[in-house]
């Protein structure tokens, strides 16, 4: 269906920053090491009647593209539909944009939540409210336990678990295996059952082998080991779930529904990761949870490298989401980028983000907040 463009209900103006932001430690993953900074696409849309909207898409290299890939994707492929469309027209939209390129699912879900972002201030009410309504108002934060210094992620433990924070994720597999399990007994050893334990290694076991390392870190009571092996090896991931006692969360095995439809079929894991990077929108990834409130499996909000914008819009999305229970990592503006773009960040309280209840996403962004607080690579 074409947009009705004489309506004062459409986009006006759409701006695109790609920028880039230091960070404040490195951070060493299974499938790829990140330091110094990030890069990302910030863009914003006006309505004709004036309302700004902010959208955010954060693509990771070696997990679904490229920041400068998301940036053109826009520019180029989707600017012309995007501009005219009706505002409250937002499924036609991302069916339009789904027809118009394959992929770029970050560039399709940036353009998404700016629409949201403004439906919510001309409405009054927050994206979550938008979106079926709010179950929660607090989500429990995940830190990454990710740095290459390790002595340097316990001292942050140190400071972190005393003010509430419990939830620490560690990156395994990086490191070799006796690495590993020394620092998740010195982790237990120093906190005992205090901390909620979970671990991921990021596809970086292979099958072959696999089993025997993750009975040896099964011991340490983790309460998920997230994507041990390579994302199509899920016959090997059902084998983890039917002979070890940890539950398994799918991430990289599990991109959209298709994903989790074999999944499902394949027994493959216990819970799955929603990042709506991967998920390419926030109306997708409730489709997403849906099937697997269906089946039983629990959600967890995984990140890649937002900022504040993104992350607003996934709070949003997990507050209005009763199967997303085990949690976010929407740990980066706090924690890992030394600026972030927002005007005032998204409070964390007593180890749990607050989510905003203010319209829209609940945020306030500006171009001298943006030029201020990243290095603007280009607009457009």
């Amino acid at each position: 269906m074409a947009p009705d463009t004489r309506s004062d209900d459409t986009i006006a103006t759409l701006n695109l920053y790609l920028i880039e932001s230091p960070i404040m430690m490195a951070r060493q993953q299974g499938v790829g090491d990140v330091k110094g900074t990030v890069k990302r696409v910030l863009l914003r849309l006006v309505s004709k009647d004036g309302i700004e909207g902010w959208g955010e898409a954060a693509p990771w290299e070696v997990f679904t593209g490229t920041s400068e890939a998301a940036f053109a994707a826009i520019d180029v492929y989707l600017r012309e539909l995007v501009i005219g469309w009706p505002l409250s027209n937002i499924r036609g939209l991302m069916a339009a944009m789904d027809r118009r390129i394959i992929g770029h699912g970050e560039a399709k879900l940036a353009i998404e939540m700016a629409m949201f972002d403004i439906l919510g201030k001309r409405s009054g009410l927050s994206v979550a409210e938008l979106l079926g309504g709010r179950v929660r108002d607090t989500i429990p934060l995940s830190f990454s336990i990710a740095d290459p210094d390790f002595d340097a992620d316990m001292e942050r433990m140190k400071k972190m678990v005393p003010e509430g924070n419990t939830i620490f994720k560690v990156k395994t597999g990086v490191k070799p295996h006796a690495v590993d399990m020394a620092h998740l007994e010195a982790m237990r050893s120093e906190f005992g059952d205090r901390i909620d334990l979970r671990l991921d290694y990021n596809q970086a076991l292979a099958p072959f082998g696999a089993m025997a390392t993750l009975r040896d870190v099964a011991q340490f009571a983790p309460t998920f080991i997230e994507q041990p092996v390579p994302r199509d090896a899920l016959a090997a991931m059902a084998s983890f779930r039917d002979k070890l006692d940890a539950p398994i969360l799918a991430d990289e095995s599990c991109f959209d529904a298709h994903d989790l439809l074999e999944v499902i079929r394949m027994k493959a894991a216990d819970a799955i990761s929603v990042k709506l990077m991967k998920a390419g929108g926030l109306l997708k990834g409730q489709g997403i949870m849906a099937i697997a409130d269906a089946h039983r499996l629990p959600g967890y909000g995984g990140t890649l490298w937002e900022g504040g914008i993104a992350l607003a819009a996934g709070t949003q999305f997990i507050a209005a989401t009763p199967g997303m229970s085990l949690g976010c990592e929407f740990y980066m503006p706090h924690h890992v980028l030394t600026e972030d773009v927002l005007e005032e960040r998204i409070p964390n309280q007593a180890g749990a983000v607050v989510v905003p209840k203010a319209p829209g996403l609940g945020i306030k962004v500006t171009d001298a907040s943006v030029h201020a607080n990243a290095r603007v690579l280009a607009t457009a």
